[in-house]
């Protein structure tokens, strides 16, 4: 890679004594973001050599060297980072650096599959891109924010460049601390944010990155071919949300869905790296269910709170959550990938695309939330893995497919909503056995408000004029509804 830079020695030089200096001014843990990318790379190594410079006495402040793993990363990726974080220890602990390596990751409540298939939330949009906070920087900030607790203030050291864009420009320019190389964090207290290459451009970082040898060992022209295959810029560590995210044609999650094509996946396919097929397959899959004339087709016309909303001037609904059916389809179809990608991946890289915690999770939310009384979720793991996982046994009160159908043969005679006696009977049946049941009343009143016509009905009664909900398709998914679960406090609900 051929590169123009005014970066000589003595800018470097000067960049490496700023470090020490902002190393050594203060007692103030520093936690380094990596990424993996280019950048991330740059900052890391250059406090690396800097610090290298001190004597050991001098170099005794814990540095953290965290790296955020959304659990649906692609799979090279995933790779290249774990033998990267490893390399960093064991080289850190063999020239007596105070640095160790983390992978934050989101909890399971929070991962990307109990969202979307456990709860049904569309696949992210420019529109509605839930994944960010609760995949990286929920994460990062709850890192973070134990590191401040147990010592006070901590100093991130972030691989972020105003030459970036003008915005990011701006954004670190209005934190700035008057007279000081650092800046606040923009929402965690008593964090700060120190940028070492914040000045460099692009052209600065490769001819270092390719000038200096890494001091753990990688060889970063590794990474100038991975660039290369995947066509791609960098996917950054995100701690809060002034941080540029992915989303254009950068490697990071292969399940991204914010471009319209994953090039960079497209790219890895077309330089050799045939074994994600399925991967991008699944993806496209996902991708398809945002065509707004299909939209219909995968998604529920009431939105998680219970409630209708029209697209403002139209009598089409905004879209729900993805149809329970639709979220069994999406649970076979990842579990027969991941197998598809188990046996054709390269010797090491075999990913795990979902975990057994997560599917424990959809598996309670589908039950407790969405009235799965046929208990989906072992049957097609089952079917699909050929084996059973450690389930846990539910109380003699569950309900089965058996009843489940026998209730809707009885509804439908009385004309009654099938979903809303499911919603009832799942209210009695978390409080069975319970002394105190004063919250049992109030539960069964927020489902009475909640919308039980069907569509047809609604369409009918607001071309008469008696609904007034219209909204923008835009407004609604960028303002989720809260997303505490249906039978916990019923509380989950939109004013009409």
């Amino acid at each position: 890679m051929a590169v123009r830079s005014n970066f000589d020695g003595t800018a470097l030089a000067a960049r490496y004594q700023e470090i020490r200096d902002v190393y050594l001014s203060d007692n103030r843990p520093w936690v380094v973001g990596y990424s993996g990318g280019k950048d991330s790379t740059c900052a890391l190594q250059m406090v690396w050599s800097a610090l290298q410079e001190l004597p050991p006495e001098r170099r005794q402040k814990p540095i953290y060297v965290i790296s955020s793993d959304t659990l649906v990363e692609t799979p090279v990726i995933v790779r290249y980072i774990d033998v990267t974080l490893e390399r960093i220890q064991t080289a850190a602990q063999a020239q007596g650096l105070p640095i160790k390596t983390e992978k934050v990751s989101p909890t399971t409540d929070r991962s990307f599959w109990v969202n979307l298939i456990g709860r049904g939330y569309p696949a992210p949009s420019r529109r509605f891109r839930w994944c960010t906070e609760r995949l990286k920087i929920e994460p990062a900030d709850d890192f973070i924010k134990a590191c401040v607790a147990e010592f006070g203030e901590v100093v991130m050291v972030l691989g972020v460049r105003s030459a970036e864009s003008a915005t990011r420009a701006q954004v670190m320019s209005l934190h700035r601390i008057k007279g000081s190389t650092l800046s606040r964090h923009s929402s965690l207290l008593n964090a700060f944010v120190y940028a070492p290459i914040e000045s460099l451009s692009t052209d600065d970082v490769w001819t270092y990155l390719l000038q200096t040898p890494s001091p753990w060992g990688n060889d970063n022209r590794d990474l100038v071919a991975m660039y290369r295959s995947a066509q791609a810029g960098e996917c950054p560590l995100v701690v809060d949300k002034t941080t540029p995210s992915c989303g254009n044609s950068r490697f990071g999650c292969w399940v991204c869905t914010v471009v319209e094509r994953d090039r960079s996946m497209e790219a890895m396919i077309d330089s050799g790296e045939d074994w994600l097929e399925p991967l991008l397959a699944f993806r496209d899959l996902l991708s398809e269910t945002q065509e707004p004339e299909k939209k219909r087709q995968y998604r529920e016309f009431r939105r998680r709170s219970g409630q209708v909303n029209f697209i403002r001037g139209t009598d089409d609904p905004v879209p729900g959550p993805y149809k329970l059916e639709f979220c069994k389809e999406l649970l076979r179809r990842l579990l027969q990938t991941q197998i598809e990608v188990q046996r054709n991946a390269p010797p090491g890289e075999a990913p795990l695309l979902i975990h057994d915690a997560e599917l424990h999770e959809i598996r309670r939310i589908w039950r407790t939330e969405r009235g799965d009384w046929a208990d989906s979720v072992p049957t097609v793991v089952r079917d699909v893995l050929g084996h059973d996982l450690d389930w846990v046994r539910e109380d003699a009160v569950s309900l089965t497919a058996d009843d489940g159908r026998l209730l809707h043969e009885v509804c439908s005679a009385h004309s009654v909503p099938t979903e809303l006696v499911v919603q009832l009977l799942d209210v009695e049946r978390e409080a069975h056995g319970l002394k105190r049941r004063h919250a049992v009343h109030t539960r069964i009143e927020d489902l009475f408000r909640q919308e039980w016509r069907d569509l047809d009905t609604l369409v009918a009664v607001r071309k008469a004029g008696r609904i007034e909900s219209d909204t923008t398709e835009e407004e609604s998914e960028i303002d989720p509804e809260p997303e505490l679960p249906l039978l916990r406090g019923m509380s989950e609900r939109t004013n009409p």
